[in-house]
């Protein structure tokens, strides 16, 4: 008898497991600003350059819009748009599909797949796993099969991209015959970052020559030279932030815009790293703060993070392509040969040669497709850096922004103006290209 009751439980609690009523599932911006997030927590503990954080951005959001394209007539394919990209495949059926979740899905999937910690990344993707499957088992199951599949459709693709041909090619050599060439700088000495970044396929521009820039003044230690009063202006600079100590507002901009993913701190005999967000990150975390005060719903902002992610990576293949030609010498190190041996930027030079400056070509790409995305004088208050114990800066548009972290650079005492001037036109330049090249709305 005992047996028999336990049996007709069993199969009751079957019954009433199979007739569970399946729940909606919505996904919403925020559950993307999430993952990306995420993904920038993960690379900053994982310590990526910033050209290679940039090709971690852009593949998993390209990834995520294809699939929001696939289904939303409001958006365009970016197949045939890119080098070399194909259009992705098409589900087997729409039944039980939910395009935003399978989206995301791809997201986290290419994202996990592009960093070293992937079990930190796969502990966020397996709790919303969870719970979109005890929510509604049939679409979750459906649209992650897709979502995967687009994500190794992508995967393939990226895989031709040189990436993984750069990484055995031969590390930088110095050259230690020519003043004018760029020499390894404090504390840690570290070599050329890079040197075959202008080899990765790009995304929308041409070649990574397309936007070369004019060369840097010719360099001369002569004192009436305009390289030398460049490099006078930089050591001038920092001597007048002394007197104004801590308050220098000139130091706060230096720092806000730092954005270097590896310092070394020495400490005695001691060296150690402090980590912190690449450039591009900055500008993704802006892009985050635009897209909420925009109010964008979940393809609108996939949209935004795609768009910015593909102008900030050409943008560095760019940039990279002119470092490494003009292989230009640093300010810190000019400085302390030949003028004061006693004189320290304020924010580490970075480990790679100077013109035309990085920040100031990303930012000024990433804010040239932020303005076509969100438009002109659109304010914001910037809180990407509050993690690292900076306050809040505001800004009347993304031009502005640009305009202080391009300048920023001169602040830090690692670049010369021309760097930073051809820098921010460069990245304009480029920017401007990319948002007309593109065509991925059917809105206004």
């Amino acid at each position: 008898m005992k047996e028999r009751i336990s049996l007709l439980v069993t199969v009751l609690l079957v019954f009433i497991s199979c007739q569970k009523k399946q729940e909606p599932i919505t996904i919403s911006p925020e559950d993307y600003h999430k993952s990306v997030d995420k993904v920038i927590e993960v690379m900053i503990h994982d310590i990526f350059s910033p050209p290679v954080a940039s090709r971690i951005f852009a593949y998993p959001n390209i990834a995520a819009y294809e699939i929001i394209a696939k289904k939303d007539d409001g958006y365009k394919s970016l197949a045939g748009q890119i080098h070399e990209l194909g259009e992705i495949p098409n589900p087997k059926t729409d039944e039980n599909i939910n395009y935003e979740m399978a989206a995301l899905v791809a997201h986290m999937d290419l994202s996990r797949k592009l960093i070293f910690s992937e079990d930190r990344v796969k502990a966020f993707r397996d709790s919303l796993y969870t719970l979109w499957a005890d929510k509604n088992e049939p679409v979750f199951n459906a649209s992650k099969e897709y979502g995967l599949e687009v994500a190794d459709f992508i995967a393939a693709w990226m895989d031709k991209d040189n990436y993984k041909q750069t990484r055995t090619m031969p590390k930088f050599t110095v050259n230690t015959e020519d003043p004018s060439r760029w020499q390894p700088t404090p504390p840690a000495y570290m070599s050329g970052l890079e040197p075959h970044w202008s080899e990765i396929r790009p995304f929308a521009i041409d070649s990574s020559e397309q936007f070369k820039p004019i060369p840097p003044p010719e360099f001369s230690m002569e004192e009436d030279s305009p390289f030398y009063k460049e490099l006078m202006e930089v050591y001038e600079v920092r001597k007048s932030m002394v007197g104004k100590g801590d308050k220098s507002e000139e130091i706060a901009i230096a720092q806000f815009w730092d954005c270097n993913p590896y310092v070394s701190v020495t400490r005695g005999h001691l060296m150690f790293a402090t980590k912190k967000i690449t450039p591009g990150a900055h500008w993704i975390g802006i892009t985050k703060i635009a897209s909420r005060k925009d109010n964008a719903d979940f393809a609108r902002t996939v949209y935004a993070y795609t768009k910015t992610s593909i102008a900030i990576a050409d943008a560095f293949i760019s940039c990279w392509d002119e470092k490494y030609r003009s292989n230009l010498i640093r300010p810190e190190t000019l400085i302390n040969e030949y003028i004061d041996d006693s004189w320290e930027p304020v924010l580490q030079t970075p480990p790679f040669p100077e013109y035309t400056s990085g920040h100031s070509v990303v930012s000024g790409a990433a804010s040239t497709a932020l303005t076509d995305i969100f438009g002109d004088n659109f304010s914001f208050d910037d809180d990407t850096e509050v993690p690292y114990g900076l306050p809040v800066r505001s800004f009347t548009s993304f031009k502005q922004a640009a305009d202080e972290a391009a300048i920023s650079r001169m602040y830090g005492g690692i670049h010369y103006r021309a760097a930073i001037e051809v820098g921010v036109k460069q990245g304009r330049d480029l920017g401007e290209y990319i948002v007309n090249k593109l065509d991925m709305t059917t809105k206004g």
